[in-house]
């Protein structure tokens, strides 16, 4: 089969569409023949050597896909060879085949393609392990998104909206605005003229920006508030007054996916096919994708991917 190779860290011409060996399924898991997969902020992280690929895991980038089950290994019951499906990995999802654990299928919602599948797991799993799971979101809570046009951010308005919660974002710019409101948000803020921590307070953060975000995101917490931190775009570093955190007994959590235990990420998955994918059956969610390109030209997807115009998902396609 082919994949994604990353030659070295750096930009995208690093990534080289070859040739490599065919996955095999080892106990637990299945192999999916891949019609597509997304594109991920993580995916951009691995590439320029910042994110390190788990032990044991493909190290090709991808972190989600859709295809159709092609091999089953010992002891996977529940899933026949021939399923479309839907999958969360900890990598290897550019590529022709990747080996799945079964903990970690999905099925294809109603109403969407097998090609645009692609585009809800990693994405799916991401805000509600973190904005229920981890943070509580109750109805009638006030939520914030920072970027809501992302990948991430665009299921985010809709789950969050779903849920009963208040929904607001931070974008960038009027077009980027409109888009969020489209998808629930009850609030926009435009990030490059004005202040999110003017339009709180929120019971609920979620946050892909980190650095000099920490302090204004405490500060504009709700009491009893929940900050979670899921992606560093804006650096490694922040400081914060920790009176701001003790006096609103405000909680702030870090998180990652990737490299969960296999039984936290089967856990979340049960979750989202019992509480997500039927709010996806009947329209109240959909993915939200920018624009398809070959597998081949994983290149040109992450030089649109860094260019940061795009609304929803990337998603590459095999043939």
């Amino acid at each position: 089969m082919k994949a994604i190779t990353i030659r070295e860290p750096g930009g995208p011409d690093v990534l080289e569409w070859t040739e490599v060996e065919d996955p095999r399924p080892a106990r637990g898991e299945v192999v999916v023949d891949v019609a597509a997969s997304a594109l991920n902020g993580a995916d951009v992280a691995q590439r320029l050597g910042f994110y390190p690929v788990p032990p044991g895991v493909s190290p090709y980038p991808g972190l989600e896909v859709s295809g159709r089950v092609s091999a089953l290994g010992e002891g996977v019951t529940g899933w026949q060879v021939g399923d479309e499906v839907c999958a969360l990995l900890a990598g290897g999802g550019y590529a022709q085949k990747v080996a799945v654990p079964a903990g970690q299928l999905l099925t294809v919602p109603k109403g969407v393609s097998l090609v645009e599948a692609a585009a809800l797991p990693e994405a799916a799993a991401t805000v509600w392990s973190n904005i229920v799971m981890t943070a509580g979101l109750k109805e009638g809570e006030t939520f914030l998104m920072h970027g809501g046009t992302g990948g991430v951010g665009t299921l985010a308005l809709q789950i969050a909206k779903a849920l009963g919660a208040r929904v607001v974002t931070t974008v960038g710019g009027p077009d980027k605005a409109a888009r969020a409101i489209e998808l629930g948000a009850d609030v926009t803020i435009d990030y490059l003229t004005q202040d999110f921590a003017e339009f709180g307070p929120y019971d609920v953060i979620l946050d892909v920006i980190g650095g000099d975000y920490l302090a204004r995101n405490v500060r504009s917490l709700a009491t009893d508030g929940r900050l979670v931190i899921i992606g560093m775009q804006g650096g490694l570093e922040g400081e914060l007054n920790l009176a701001d955190l003790l006096f609103k007994r405000a909680s702030v959590y870090g998180t990652t996916l990737r490299s969960r235990p296999l039984a936290q990420k089967a856990a979340i998955v049960a979750q989202l096919q019992d509480e997500v994918w039927p709010l996806i059956d009947d329209g109240d969610i959909r993915p939200v994708i920018d624009l398809t390109l070959p597998m081949a030209k994983a290149a040109a997807a992450h030089r649109l991917m860094d260019a940061g115009q795009h609304v929803g998902k990337i998603l590459l396609v095999n043939d």
